[in-house]
């Protein structure tokens, strides 16, 4: 018996749920779908959000073949008889062929490169679906010729709706006494991932030998801990396992971030995406607490890159390591973020005159950059000066933590600006 969520799968856009941006009334694909066209395209986002489910609507609504390839398995020669049978149905004018790739992030360069040619010549309507951001796995020549759509965690409306329908409409659960009193934790195991909230519901049905059937937070909750599966390869968890990772490592626990290390790797995760990882964590977590962090960071990501596992696994171990055994501070992250939401409560202050560009005579009698004082021309590099719009003079967005580097930094200001960083 195939499982819920393939009995389940939508097999057109009214049945489909989530994702109103894209498919709803006036949603950007519906519209596209609309006229018989569409681009090549790009999903991206999690797990279980509907990406390979929309790309067969599409083929099934516009009546075209459709061809269906994995990154996981295939090869360059995979990919080349795809496209020789997408040619072979070119015949009467009759629209060209749609080539699905799911996890299209996992193909290499080459593999991407052999599909530029029939993306380009229009021999196939590329749909690829990936959970990475395709701005760094897919190379810019494909990336340029697609459209990308962003595909995002249900909602909890959508997740009741789904949770209906499956009581509602498949032809096991319709004939049985089902009880859902309590669905908290069916929606919060899930993590807005439709294929995951089926599979628990499944799960949880499937232990109950009488009717009525009872869901309750208690029951999902016991259930899932007898029978919680290992990190697996198709990202089941993937959202799990590297949110304790990078928890682990802002907690300076460098024992839980080798293990949630070991977890990913057993359960074939992308070097490249935890190396991604690492260097966001250096920024946000370590940042000015120990500069160094992000250089060996950024350093892991190009080392992983070039030499792959099993090696890789030594580097990323050891950067994993000194990331969390290192001084923490997010006020680099702290600090955009204050900055970013002062310009948009704000708005768009005048740059004061003397900073401004002066490149032609006319700015110069307006006295664009007039009385602007030269660092370089003073004792210690410094001159006291305001380089904020006049309003939010004196206002403080990056304020140092108490650690050994950024007290030394607070020292400093403390010491050229005086008025604002004031001595405690």
């Amino acid at each position: 018996m195939k499982p819920l969520a393939e009995r389940l799968r939508p097999q057109n856009l009214e049945t489909y749920i989530g994702q109103k941006h894209l498919v709803g009334e006036n949603g950007v694909l519906r519209k596209a779908l609309a006229t018989q066209r569409i681009p090549s395209i790009i999903f991206w986002g999690p797990p279980g959000v509907g990406k390979t489910t929309l790309a067969k609507i599409i083929a099934r609504q516009l009546e075209r073949p459709y061809f269906e390839l994995s990154a996981i398995n295939s090869g360059v020669k995979d990919i080349r008889e795809a496209i020789t049978s997408a040619k072979k149905q070119q015949f009467f004018s009759r629209p060209n062929p749609i080539l699905f790739i799911d996890e299209i992030h996992r193909f290499s360069k080459s593999q991407q490169d052999a599909l530029l040619g029939a993306v380009e010549q229009g021999v196939v309507t590329l749909i690829g679906a990936t959970t990475e951001n395709p701005s760094f796995e897919v190379i810019s020549a494909l990336l340029s010729r697609c459209q990308v759509y962003t595909l995002r965690h249900l909602e909890a409306t959508d997740l009741e709706e789904l949770l209906q329908t499956a009581l509602a409409k498949d032809e096991f659960l319709r004939i049985k006494k089902i009880d859902v009193q309590e669905r908290n934790a069916l929606f919060q195991y899930s993590g807005g991932d439709a294929r995951k909230l089926l599979n628990i519901l499944e799960l949880v049905v499937n232990s109950q030998t009488e009717e009525p059937i009872i869901i309750t937070d208690k029951i999902v909750t016991d259930n899932l801990q007898q029978n919680l599966v290992q990190y697996d390869k198709d990202g089941e968890m993937h959202y799990d396992i590297i949110s304790a990772f990078i928890k682990s490592v802002r907690g300076s626990d460098p024992n839980a971030a080798v293990y949630w290390l070991a977890r990913m790797l057993e359960g074939g995760e992308e070097v490249k995406f935890i190396a991604r990882r690492l260097i966001i964590l250096a920024a946000e977590d370590i940042g000015l607490a120990n500069p160094n962090a992000l250089l060996l960071a950024n350093s892991c990501f190009d080392t992983v890159h070039k030499i792959g596992m099993p090696e890789a696994r030594i580097i990323l171990s050891q950067t994993t390591i000194y990331l969390a055994t290192s001084a923490k501070s997010n006020t680099a992250y702290t600090a955009i973020d204050k900055a970013l939401a002062f310009v948009r409560e704000t708005g768009n202050l005048s740059v004061p005159l003397e900073l401004r560009n002066a490149p032609t005579k006319l700015m110069k009698e307006l006295n664009y950059g007039k009385n602007y004082q030269y660092a370089h021309d003073f004792d210690g590099n410094f001159v006291e000066a305001n380089f904020l719009p006049e309003k939010i003079k004196g206002k403080i967005f990056y304020q140092p933590q108490n650690n050994s580097t950024e007290n030394k930094i607070l020292q400093r200001l403390k010491m050229i600006w005086g008025r604002i960083y004031k001595y405690k």
